[in-house]
């Protein structure tokens, strides 16, 4: 395609072409009006001119008679301009005026009418068109009294012209103007498609240029440009997830494999080889527990989840979660503490708020736990309380808490500090309860509970009662 068809296939040129069409004939519309009033305006001129011309000469023949008559025609018809005189006797005979070379008949026949007759200009005979009236007098003569149209005929060819030429110039104008807002359009889109098939090629780091005129295609760039962040950002993560998923289960994978074949080879009776399939188990579900944590985190952050939305209590919640934990607590040698309200009303999905629950709750036993010879007693706090916005469950512990530099990487997938490596865990029990805030459009705080760790889920409430 030639760049001046793809110029004039562009919606900008189109646009200009149609807002073109529908000035044009709202321009001539007005144009139009305007001259056929002023043409009637003149019309009007030339009538009243005529009948005030006609009412004078009338008393002149009234107060003087025929005489007097002749000699204001006489006297008026000498004069330049361009009226036009005329006394004729009752057969048709002139006595004086300023008209020559007319077809005489109707003459004879009051009214008004348009008269045709001839002027030699520049050596030349030429026609001319005249509005007259003509009146019977007593006696029968008659009396005619016109005024040339010539000049009218003029301004009106002018008006015509004048309209004809301003249409020409505004299609000109127009599609001028049309093609440089095209082509100025189209360099844009060129620029933005220029970028997008470098991104498609496999180039994240492109981006859409910004002129700053924050106009529509500003802001699609402005938008665009905010997905590509997003998805570059999901392909890190993904990239990440993976690396981590390759290092983090290639470990328990590891211990499958050898403990299989460590029983292959060294097992004598059966009591041996099941407890080698007992340690086998209990590898694999910690695998499977980890995908389903896997799992879980994608379909919060992909949006999935949204489904199953609807308004729960959350203070419920929280209690039932805290029963389910507390036999653990019990064996860990950990007092557990709930704080929560009657009701809390809340409106997301259940499932996963029980489940950043209970990750939190699982977290904080585990760390708050303490060896039999430590004296100071392990405690963890489970509180809910209303905000002006929402809601916050808290989950605190004494244990030795997260120095603030580590705080922001701990809710990463797979993070694990060097203090926790020799606790069980995989390392998605924050990295859930962020993405399920996310997913409520709420967030997670980890902030310092002196000694310990207090974790906070803050979400909106979203105008939902029970």
């Amino acid at each position: 395609m030639t760049a001046l068809g793809k110029l004039f296939r562009t919606t900008a040129f189109k646009l200009s072409m149609a807002y073109l069409v529908i000035f044009v004939l709202f321009a001539s519309a007005i144009l139009g009006y305007v001259a056929f009033n002023m043409r009637r305006l003149l019309d009007e001129q030339v009538s009243l001119t005529i009948e005030e011309d006609v009412k004078g000469l009338v008393t002149q023949f009234n107060s003087g008679g025929l005489r007097r008559l002749v000699a204001q025609i006489e006297r008026r018809a000498s004069q330049p301009g361009s009226s036009l005189y005329l006394v004729t006797t009752p057969t048709g005979e002139t006595l004086a005026g300023n008209i020559s070379g007319i077809d005489q008949e109707g003459l004879l026949d009051a009214g008004r009418y348009q008269l045709f007759y001839r002027v030699l200009e520049d050596g030349d005979v030429k026609p001319h068109r005249a509005l007259v009236d003509t009146i019977v007098l007593p006696g029968g003569f008659r009396l005619l009294v016109g005024r040339d149209l010539s000049e009218t005929d003029r301004f009106r060819r002018v008006i015509r012209s004048a309209i004809g030429w301003s249409i020409l110039l505004v299609l000109v104008m127009a599609v001028a103007g049309g093609v440089f807002v095209a082509r100025r359009v189209l360099g844009r889109i060129d620029a933005m498609t220029a970028t997008t098939r470098s991104i498609m090629a496999g180039d994240f780091s492109g981006r859409l240029a910004v002129s700053g005129t924050n106009d529509e295609l500003d802001r699609l760039a402005q938008n665009l440009n905010a997905m590509l962040d997003r998805i570059a950002e999901l392909m890190a993560g993904l990239r990440e997830v993976s690396d981590n998923i390759a290092h983090d289960l290639k470990t328990p994978l590891t211990r499958l494999r050898n403990s299989a074949e460590e029983a292959l080879r060294t097992a004598t009776d059966t009591e041996e080889y099941r407890l080698t399939l007992e340690n086998v188990i209990d590898e694999a579900d910690q695998l499977i527990r980890t995908f389903n944590a896997l799992l879980m985190i994608a379909r919060a952050e992909s949006g999935n989840a949204t489904e199953g939305m609807a308004a729960f209590d959350a203070a419920d919640v929280a209690r039932d979660v805290a029963e389910l934990y507390e036999p653990l607590a019990e064996e860990a040698h950990v007092t557990m503490h709930l704080t929560l309200p009657e009701k809390l009303p809340l409106y997301g999905s259940r499932e996963l708020i029980g489940q950043a629950l209970a990750n939190l709750l699982d977290n904080a036993i585990k760390y708050a736990a303490r060896e039999e010879s430590v004296s100071e007693k392990a405690e963890i706090s489970i509180g809910a309380v209303a905000t002006g916005t929402g809601i916050e469950l808290s989950v605190s512990d004494n244990g030795p808490g997260i120095p603030e530099a580590d705080r922001a990487r701990v809710v990463e997938r797979f993070v694990r500090l060097e203090g926790s490596r020799s606790r069980p865990g995989s390392g998605l029990g924050l990295s859930l309860a962020s993405a399920v805030a996310r997913l409520h459009g709420g967030t997670l705080r980890l902030e310092d509970h002196a000694p310990g760790l207090r974790v906070v889920l803050a979400l909106p409430v979203k105008g939902i009662g029970l």
